[in-house]
């Protein structure tokens, strides 16, 4: 596709490839995203020097890359990173792509925790990348950090994203959903999940780079059970939450009035929180 192009020619004829399935704004920053990570040049390099010429090697990830792009490929399965919480972080088709909105759970449990506890012991449920638990633990180092997942592949790419991250984080395979898999877990003070809560009818509705890439299992829940993995964390948390402890939770938005009724039922305090453009996405539960 590139055959003795210049950068800048490159460039344009990606850009315009990518205005063919995502809009000009989409297109532009997945260009300059994959410039940069392949080829080493930013938008500002290709305007200053136009006519360079990048190496055959170069070329050949730049069509590779381009190729899987029009296929709906997520940019970042195609370069095998994402950036959260000012982390770049390794993913692949065995985790979820981190979430800005996920970004303000985490913020929400540095600013809370921190409050009341500067040493506590914290479960992440359904690690995934391991985004969640490494951004905890970076930011609040003397956290005691334990992340599991259903997914052995999930938790070899969360493993290598803490290691990279220098964090240190105790990795356990555990299915949330067997109740007899708990016993071995200690209680803590924070709990914190960004389980699956999308039901089965609504994946018509969302982008075909979410639904023939990403894992199922870590979006999905069946109809009937919208709610499985917060009636599992509500009870998991009665026997495993420390009495000043606190859960939080990232939720489906037109659930998160279900979610919290759920567990107003055995915890004092309930809150709904809104994120930054307004949306029901968080809830926290404590039974103090």
């Amino acid at each position: 596709m590139f055959a003795k192009m210049v950068v800048q020619q490159q460039y344009r004829f990606f850009l315009q490839q990518l205005q063919t399935i995502y809009t000009i704004r989409e297109a532009t920053v997945i260009t300059d995203w994959v410039f940069e990570s392949l080829a080493g040049t930013e938008r500002f390099d290709v305007i200053k020097n136009p006519a360079l010429l990048l190496s055959p090697l170069v070329e050949g990830q730049l069509d590779k890359a381009l190729v899987a792009l029009l296929q709906h490929t997520p940019v970042q399965y195609v370069l095998g990173e994402a950036w959260f919480y000012k982390m770049k972080l390794t993913v692949n088709e065995h985790v979820l792509i981190p979430r800005p909105e996920t970004e303000e759970l985490v913020q929400l449990v540095l600013d809370q925790v921190k409050i009341y506890n500067t040493t506590p012991f914290i479960l992440d449920i359904g690690t995934g990348s391991g985004c969640i638990a490494i951004a905890i633990k970076k930011n609040m180092p003397a956290a005691s950090v334990t992340a599991i997942d259903i997914s052995m592949d999930a938790l070899e790419i969360a493993k290598g994203n803490a290691a990279a991250q220098q964090t240190d984080i105790d990795f356990l395979a555990v299915d949330f959903l067997d109740e007899n898999q708990w016993d071995h877990l200690p209680k803590f003070d924070c709990i914190v999940s960004n389980p699956p809560y999308i039901p089965l009818n609504e994946k018509d509705k969302l982008d075909i780079n979410v639904t023939a890439f990403e894992p199922h299992q870590a979006l999905f829940v069946p109809d009937n059970l919208p709610l499985l993995f917060y009636e599992k964390i509500a009870a998991f948390g009665k026997t495993h939450l420390n009495p000043n402890g606190t859960i939080f939770m990232e939720t489906h938005e037109d659930f998160a009035k279900e979610t919290a009724s759920l567990f107003e039922r055995d915890y004092k305090t309930v809150l709904i929180k809104k994120d930054l453009f307004g949306k029901e996405r968080m809830v926290t539960a404590s039974f103090a």
